[in-house]
């Protein structure tokens, strides 16, 4: 059971419901923060909220193709893990002419995983949005991630789709450029759906697909598995739970196992698409931004 954020025709937003059998319900709520309150309030959750609302309720003509979805959870903060899975860590690896033991080594198989913030609200976009490129950046790729979405106490409330857009050259010159290389304005999308947990059979088996397409022709394809992931999800929420205040809502990005070939970078007009089994499909235009402003 998925839950998607729909954009009327009045500019009005409104929480909805996709099941399994593809049958679309609107939702009394108007953000999956609002459904989160109450079903703490309640003692419940979101998956029984829903189940009671549905219940007597009958759904909408519409098909899920005929709808104009947003972000469908506005979290104050995203964060990401990195260097999680093997593929990550030779990517890292190979763009910082690592030589010998590397930080990216150690860090793979150290106690403590690597957690950064990786956008805010307002740098985070939904799907078919676009997503910007760095205009000092000449290696950018996206990176595909199963997306954590939290409460403050740190419970795995459901799994949507993340795009840890990141510029390579620029990490790769130096490891302390690591927010440059990871944070700016639309350098982050999320969705297209949050898939309630409950309703996840084993989250430590999803497929993941990444597709890129330039001039209407796919350039590339990479898939992985969500269990080739190195950490435990509990694990890399408890870091993040460490001396922190976690908001309801924050998404916490797991990590990228597929990773473009070294001569790939992003140009303005591909269109990146990220599907994982049973979340959906998240597609994002990309774009250079068009009123930058270079610093020389």
């Amino acid at each position: 059971m998925r839950i998607i954020c729909v954009k009327q025709e009045e500019k009005s937003i409104q929480l909805a419901v996709l099941t399994d059998s593809a049958q679309i319900y609107l939702l009394q709520y108007k953000s999956f923060l609002e459904m989160m309150k109450e079903a703490e309030i309640k003692n419940e959750t979101c998956l029984s909220l829903v189940q009671q609302a549905i219940q007597d309720s009958l759904p909408i003509e519409a098909k899920l193709e005929d709808l104009t979805l947003t972000l469908p959870i506005q979290p104050e903060e995203v964060w990401a893990a990195g260097v999680t899975y093997i593929k990550s860590r030779d990517a890292r690896n190979l763009e910082s002419k690592a030589t010998g033991e590397s930080f990216y080594d150690k860090v793979y198989e150290s106690k403590r995983p690597e957690l950064f913030i990786k956008s805010t609200l307002h740098r985070t976009v939904g799907p078919d949005e676009p997503v910007y490129i760095r205009t000092d950046s000449s290696w950018q790729i996206p990176e595909p991630e199963l997306g954590l979405v939290l409460s403050s106490k740190g419970d795995i409330v459901g799994y949507t789709i993340g795009n840890d857009m990141s510029s390579r050259d620029i990490e790769g010159e130096n490891p302390l450029y690591l927010p440059q290389a990871k944070i700016w304005k639309h350098s982050c999308s999320i969705g297209p759906s949050i898939r309630l947990a409950e309703t996840v059979e084993d989250a430590y088996n999803l497929d993941i697909t990444c597709r890129i397409y330039r001039n209407a022709e796919m350039v590339f394809k990479g898939q992985a598995n969500t269990s080739q992931l190195k950490r435990k999800y509990d694990e890399l929420v408890s870091y993040l739970l460490r001396d922190n205040v976690v908001f309801d809502g924050t998404v916490l990005l797991t990590g990228t196992c597929i990773v473009p070939d070294e001569d790939f970078t992003l140009a303005d007009g591909d269109v990146i698409e990220i599907e994982i089994s049973g979340i959906g499909v998240l597609r994002n235009p990309v774009q250079i931004e068009k009123n930058y402003s270079l610093l020389n």
